[in-house]
């Protein structure tokens, strides 16, 4: 029996449910994002996540006027309340030395170490999720820290997207609406980085 992946989801990109390590990926660096359960200090909440996620859904951009025209966005299929967990993004977890500099869809996973996650060929549903600009105000979801309880006493540091909280979103915050889009900020530095790279 084939494992369910969600609908819409590319040919030729691998679906995860879980991170990919680099076989490259040192094992000091490894250690700091494979953590001990009882060794663990973190405030970061622990969570118990697999996907496919029912609580979204890739969906092909069909109005025109959007940056992402003809490509495919990640939309709500329930109402999502402020400051909810949604889902990890997951990818290829690695450091430096197997960096894809071309990819745009690398997230940092741990700044001062130099380790990031790539979902360019691999990764789920959260590769879909677009950037506010052009789209929207701002931003209706945001990147958190999270641990995700993995078995055998290991907890598993990974990049979580949560819904903004009330106080983050600028008004009156209901969250996301069922049907909405899910929209991030990749931040100043992805975009000017983006405008050297076309230069």
């Amino acid at each position: 029996m084939q494992a369910q992946i969600p609908t819409d989801w590319p040919e030729g990109t691998k679906y995860l449910r879980a991170p990919s390590y680099s076989k490259k990926l040192p094992k000091d660096k490894l250690d700091t994002i494979l953590l001990s359960k009882a060794g663990s200090s973190s405030k970061e909440p622990v969570l118990t996540t697999r996907g496919p996620y029912a609580n979204v859904k890739i969906t092909q951009i069909k109005d025109a006027s959007h940056p992402a025209h003809g490509q495919y966005g990640l939309f709500s299929t329930q109402h999502l309340p402020p400051n909810s967990f949604i889902l990890p993004y997951l990818g290829y977890v690695h450091d430096q030395s197997d960096l894809d500099e071309t990819s745009d869809y690398d997230l940092s996973l741990d700044r001062e170490l130099g380790v990031g996650v790539d979902a360019s060929h691999m990764g789920n549903e959260a590769r879909f999720i677009n950037d506010y600009r052009g789209i929207s105000s701002g931003p209706n979801a945001e990147f958190r820290d999270i641990l995700v309880d993995v078995g055998f006493g290991i907890l598993e540091k990974r990049m979580g997207v949560y819904v903004l909280s009330a106080g983050k979103s600028g008004k009156k915050a209901k969250g996301i609406s069922r049907g909405e889009e899910i929209l991030l900020s990749y931040g100043k530095g992805f975009w000017a980085g983006r405008q050297s790279a076309a230069i």
